[in-house]
């Protein structure tokens, strides 16, 4: 198992070094930044100080070597709008992109895998089709125009729950977070309801097709034959044989939510990361763009980690295969 992990980790460590190189290359040859951070009346000694001052003038591998150095230090920079470190401006905002992809992924998950178990159970009934057939609504309607939908249904039509805007939020250990509050949580619903129906369609029919092929193998029917009960064939046998492509599925989408939850939060004006990277994308905010692309590649190679070592527990013949 030591080795398992020591072998995953190099993997992990040489994908970082790789995305490193690639996303500040990628963002440095895109635009010039001075071009919007200074007016263009300004003189041009006042030019050449402020691309001197943030290190412009330098050839782009001794700033991509300067980067590395002061990322070893957990130092990514300052931002060149609003001129504080992109690691305090990017925290300010991942309270709220965090609560609520996690509360819709978890949510969607738990109540998808629970209808998608029952429909692969009872395929024929019509309870089984009625579920089937509204998974296709999760993969077909836009994103934003259910996000709309909701806003006029809700907000506007009936006044039940806020348009937009995170509500009051309460220090927890000294971050900001909402879903504590009555008024946070209310706040949340819709949002969280937009992000979810997707992930909500896709983990119904991955649970239904995996119950569906697990229930024609001769496990359960031995299972059944030896007298168990259809509980803890559940438990015991099925749970644990479609675990592997819903725990893969689960960690690739909530790395993806994370990342990518940006026309939701412009939709409901949640003020997210994903708001803060289009905005810096706007106005050129280099190492804003860069530190996110890192901390995006940083979060989905640590979930296959987690997700990795989830399947070696899960999963012996992994280890065995690792070892070989």
């Amino acid at each position: 198992m030591l080795g398992f992990i020591i072998q995953r980790f190099l993997q992990a460590i040489g994908v970082m070094a790789v995305m490193s190189l690639i996303v500040f290359s990628g963002v440095y040859a895109i635009g010039n930044p001075i071009d919007i951070v200074i007016p263009p009346e300004a003189t041009q000694d006042l030019r050449d100080e402020v691309i001197r001052r943030l290190g412009l003038d330098r050839p782009l591998y001794e700033q991509y070597f300067i980067f590395l150095v002061n990322l070893l230090k957990g130092d990514l920079g300052r931002s060149f709008v609003y001129n504080i470190p992109v690691l305090e401006l990017i925290g300010g905002r991942l309270p709220a992109t965090l609560e609520l992809v996690l509360i819709s992924v978890f949510s969607a998950s738990v109540i998808g895998v629970s209808l998608g178990i029952y429909a692969g159970y009872q395929p024929e009934s019509w309870t089984a089709k009625t579920i089937m057939a509204a998974s296709v609504l999760g993969f077909s309607v836009p994103s934003f125009w259910v996000g709309l939908i909701l806003i006029l249904t809700f907000a506007v039509n009936l006044g039940w729950l806020p348009a937009g805007g995170r509500g009051a939020t309460i220090d927890i250990w000294g971050v900001a977070w909402s879903f504590p509050t009555l008024d946070g949580l209310s706040h949340i619903i819709l949002p969280a309801i937009n992000l979810a129906l997707f992930k909500l369609a896709m983990m119904i029919r991955l649970a239904r097709a995996g119950t569906r092929e697990i229930m024609l193998t001769d496990t359960i029917k031995f299972a059944r034959a030896a007298g168990l009960s259809e509980i803890t064939i559940l438990r015991q046998h099925l749970l644990k044989l479609i675990s592997i492509p819903i725990i893969t599925v689960f960690g690739l989408e909530l790395g993806s939510t994370l990342a990518f939850a940006v026309v939701t939060e412009t939709i409901f004006s949640w003020p997210g990361v994903g708001k803060l990277i289009i905005d810096s994308i706007a106005v050129l905010d280099r190492p804003v763009m860069v530190a996110y692309l890192i901390l995006v590649a940083f979060l989905f190679v640590t979930i296959n980690f987690v997700i990795d070592l989830i399947f070696a527990l899960i999963d012996p013949r992994v280890r065995r295969g690792a070892a070989s």
